[in-house]
């Protein structure tokens, strides 16, 4: 019997995604071009930087054949930076702009080294992570990042539940600049609690129904007995 599917993207299905993100390198040696299905590689000329999907840059670089220069976003000033927008304000920190030719966020140069150092990607936490695992030597302070990383994280997913925490109210919550992982990973608490709150609406509106019912056969009961007293009054 084969067991039902979750219900959207899983965290290993994000970062394979994110794989196809664009980043930039340095190559260490000659390499001929390459033709693959997402598009053609030029031919690698060292130390000349070019842009490779990250799942081909992190292939060379654990053969030594490239070194990745990380996004601007990935710095301990930009992260820390961030990370006092995130403390300071109850919104998510802007995501970066979208050009005009473009409509969905995982086809924008978020992670080359040309990318805006204040904002966070739709990627920032599977590209961080993976670069971190198979890059540190080409970060600055690695370890700060880390520690910055891990940081923000956590401030961020507190702005989600809490955000989530106010749907009883009935009022929105504005999701904005949240990232691919974060959203996998806080798919399942976002939708118990949308269950939950469903259930609670649901069980209101079963009581109110049978309240309603109560009160209007207490009504005509009661209409139906003062009938019965004046028709008395009449006949005596």
């Amino acid at each position: 019997m084969a067991l039902p599917l979750p219900t959207g993207l899983t965290p290993p299905e994000v970062a394979f995604l994110c794989e196809m993100e664009m980043v930039t390198i340095v190559p260490r040696q000659r390499l001929e071009g390459l033709e693959l299905l997402g598009g053609p590689v030029p031919p690698l000329q060292p130390p000349q930087r070019t842009q490779l999907p990250l799942w081909l840059a992190l292939l060379l670089k654990r053969q030594r054949r490239a070194n990745i220069v990380p996004p601007p976003w990935l710095a301990p000033d930009s992260l820390d930076s961030i990370l006092r927008t995130e403390t300071s304000f109850t919104s998510f920190s802007s995501p970066p702009l979208l050009p005009s030719n473009t409509t969905s966020p995982p086809f924008v140069l978020s992670a080359t080294a040309d990318a805006p150092p204040d904002a966070l990607p739709y990627h920032w936490l599977e590209i961080g992570q993976m670069l971190l695992n198979a890059a540190a030597d080409d970060i600055a302070e690695p370890d700060n990042i880390r520690r910055l990383m891990r940081d923000l994280r956590e401030v961020r997913m507190a702005k989600m539940r809490a955000g989530v925490s106010v749907l009883e109210g009935g009022r929105e919550v504005k999701m904005n600049g949240v990232g691919g992982m974060e959203v996998s990973e806080g798919r399942a608490f976002i939708a118990g609690v949308m269950d939950g709150l469903r259930k609670i609406g649901a069980s209101k509106e079963l009581s109110r129904k049978e309240r309603e019912a109560e009160e209007r056969e207490n009504g005509i009961g009661a209409a139906g007995d003062e009938d019965e007293d004046e028709d008395m009054d009449i006949l005596g």
